[in-house]
């Protein structure tokens, strides 16, 4: 006796990952206005939210892929809503990769900018042989620790 695969209403299937690909839309629309914003703390704490829904679509999607030929037969124009709709997605989440990289670029700005600022006051305050201010020497720097609980 052999075991059969459940057979899996590909409507219900298309709908379910419509559903959770808006959840995802909402989320991720939500944290680049907090990024936006300067909102750090708040767009962090959609992480785990964010995470579990990404779960979810990765789920649904795998089943989706399996199901391919029955989907074909079963509902286009479902399947063509959902391509659309996944065309959106992926134009949003492009927008929002390019805020967070924005974000780290500047944020990774303003850390090496205190960081240089402190090594130069730390540096004795010489002269070179052209009677120019030297610079001081990058080696000598410092490390930088930053409290992520504030």
């Amino acid at each position: 006796m052999t075991a059969q695969a459940p057979t899996i209403d590909p409507g219900k299937l298309i709908s379910h990952l419509t559903a959770v690909m808006a959840d995802i839309i909402r989320i991720v629309e939500q944290e680049t206005e907090l990024v936006r914003a300067g909102k750090l703390t708040a767009a962090a704490a959609l992480e785990a939210e964010k995470t579990a829904l990404a779960q979810q679509y990765m789920a649904a999607a795998s089943l989706l892929k399996g199901q391919t030929p029955l989907l074909a037969k079963a509902s286009p124009d479902q399947i063509a809503g959902l391509r659309r709709r996944h065309d959106e997605f992926h134009a949003l989440l492009q927008i929002n990769l390019t805020v967070l990289a924005t974000a780290h670029a500047v944020s990774e700005g303003i850390m090496r900018g205190v960081s240089t600022e402190l090594a130069r006051k730390a540096a004795p305050q010489t002269y070179g042989a052209s009677g120019q201010h030297s610079a001081p020497n990058p080696k000598a720097a410092q490390p930088l620790a930053v409290s992520r609980i504030l």
